[in-house]
């Protein structure tokens, strides 16, 4: 597939990349939405991680939970999530920033999406490569 043009997503948006509906599966860490389709065999639909393509994976990498319960349908803003578990899920960003190609932000409910520059979107990719 080619690389994404970054782009900012709703949950209900996100949702479309799960790797059954779309080739494509992106998950969300902390706010920041990975495409991490070169790991299909990890996310996709029948990979042991799969939960989480199309989703925000935040709480379940948190709380080291694969159930669907982990996973909420609605904005998760992981106010309840205690320090070690936020310094997990910060932990998992960092992981999935050096591993796969950062495509945007999940937008809060109302938030409005990023307007997104091509050169903006060349210099990042380059930078990670």
């Amino acid at each position: 597939l080619p690389r994404m043009k970054r782009r900012d997503f709703s949950l209900e948006q996100l949702r479309e990349f799960d790797g059954a509906r779309n080739p494509r599966i992106l998950l969300a860490v902390n706010g920041k939405v990975f495409d991490v389709t070169k790991g299909s065999k990890f996310y996709g639909p029948e990979g042991p991680y799969g939960i989480f393509a199309g989703r925000d994976a935040s709480r379940g990498l948190a709380t080291f939970c694969l159930d669907k319960d982990a996973l909420r349908d609605e904005y998760d803003d992981l106010s309840d999530l205690n320090a070690v578990q936020m310094e997990s899920v910060r932990e998992w960003e960092m992981q999935f920033k050096e591993k796969y190609d950062y495509v945007g932000r999940l937008l809060k409910p109302g938030e409005e999406p990023s307007e997104y520059t091509d050169e903006e979107d060349t210099k990042d990719h380059t930078k990670q490569e």
